[in-house]
């Protein structure tokens, strides 16, 4: 692996150990989302985002420029980061790291899963994994690199 490809997989790994939260419900849901909406339009970031807790999507938004495309990334993505259980981007850069291919050595229909960047978990200090927050449109690395932000923003004023 270049020293490069081992600097992003090394943060993303501390950005999932950094990224926990005390608790999380559907009041955090609407409020997260609705945060990232706004940081989105004034960006004019043409993206959807999609919040989850268990299998129940409890946000969604599109903003202008997304199309329905960038809807069946997110599901993809998402599905991703519920069954691994860490970001989207880290099961792919973690497959690469390997020398792996997602697409193939996951043995998961690539219709259904996508190891690409823009969703991460959204995880609860003493509990675990209890949901996701994602992204797409965007290409992946700043599909998960608006994710953080948003999350460390959030994070940072509980």
């Amino acid at each position: 692996m270049s020293d490069e490809a081992q600097g992003i997989f090394d943060r993303i790994e501390s950005e999932e150990r950094e990224l926990v939260f005390p608790g999380f419900d559907l009041s955090d849901a609407w409020t997260l989302g609705t945060r990232m909406r706004a940081a989105a339009e004034t960006a004019s970031l043409p993206i959807v985002i999609g919040i989850t807790l268990g299998d129940a999507r409890v946000f969604h938004t599109a903003l202008p420029g997304s199309s329905a495309d960038n809807d069946g990334w997110l599901e993809r993505k998402t599905r991703v980061a519920r069954r691994y259980g860490r970001s989207s981007y880290g099961v792919g850069q973690s497959f690469r790291a390997a020398g792996k291919d997602f697409d193939v050595d996951a043995r998961l229909d690539p219709g259904l899963y996508a190891a690409h960047g823009g969703v991460f978990p959204l995880t609860i200090a003493g509990v675990g994994v209890v949901g996701t927050v994602g992204v797409s449109g965007l290409p992946q690395a700043d599909d998960h690199a608006f994710v953080v932000a948003q999350l460390r923003a959030y994070l940072a004023e509980l």
